[in-house]
């Protein structure tokens, strides 16, 4: 569970939340004129945008902001250099079963165990990468069109207000509503897109850079166990995927 994700949009929410609560009366925040305007107007107008494909696979892939977390680099390494030394000592055949921390590297131990040649490892496994890009890469889309759409459902929300009150000026109580619609529908669509729709966004394109570079690691180490590296030599060229401090102890403990 990515806790950063969680935290950041519910800490948003329980603030503006708290804000209203603290208010004179919450009860004039919430409008069903405005946020059928803006939420199911919103919602209509990104599915217009995109294949039913995309649009659900994105509400998916937002799961995967707070539910998936990747290993970490270092961690990851050691089990790669593990898996080398099993195959080199033992071979391939002796990894099949293994459990992983991930299934990208399984389909990478798979490939192992098969046979199969360092250039058909690497077209296979880099077919699965550019596939994991492409998803969380339309997931993030439709989340920034969100982030695009909302605001602006507000401001059609805001003026179709003004034109309500401005056309019913003679009938006092007809005012005190449209008005209401008018500043709640750019209220919404704000709150959308700054506190869930560009954060979600944010996250899934951190994720996607993120699981890029992992699949890349995985890669790099299950072709040159197929070339029948030594375990050292593959963990001195992994090491270039920490960051420069702890680049420094693992080399020295090599």
């Amino acid at each position: 569970m990515d806790f950063a994700t969680l935290i950041g949009l519910l800490g948003a929410t329980v603030i503006i939340a708290m804000a209203v609560i603290l208010g004179a009366s919450s009860d004039v925040f919430f409008n069903i004129p405005s946020i059928l305007i803006v939420i199911l107007g919103s919602l209509a107008v990104v599915l217009a945008k995109f294949s039913f494909s995309q649009y659900f696979g994105a509400f998916r892939a937002a799961g995967r902001a707070f539910s998936f977390k990747l290993p970490d680099t270092q961690t990851l390494i050691e089990e790669l250099i593990e898996i080398a030394n099993i195959a080199r000592k033992q071979g391939v055949l002796n990894l099949e079963g293994r459990e992983t921390s991930s299934t990208y590297l399984q389909q990478g131990i798979q490939h192992l165990i098969d046979g199969q040649s360092a250039d058909i490892i690497a077209t296979l496994l880099n077919k699965e990468r550019l596939l994991t890009l492409d998803r969380n890469r339309w997931g993030a889309k439709v989340f920034r069109a969100f982030g695009d759409v909302a605001p602006a459902m507000g401001m059609i929300g805001t003026i179709i207000g003004l034109v309500q009150m401005l056309s019913n000026m003679d009938d006092p109580k007809s005012i005190g509503p449209s008005m209401a619609v008018a500043l709640l529908t750019t209220l919404y669509g704000a709150m959308i897109a700054t506190m869930f729709a560009n954060p979600l966004a944010d996250k899934l394109e951190l994720r996607m850079t993120e699981e890029a570079r992992m699949q890349a690691l995985i890669t790099d180490a299950v072709i040159a166990i197929q070339e029948g590296r030594n375990p050292r030599v593959i963990e001195q060229m992994l090491s270039s995927y920490l960051p420069p401090s702890k680049r420094d102890t693992t080399e020295a403990e090599a």
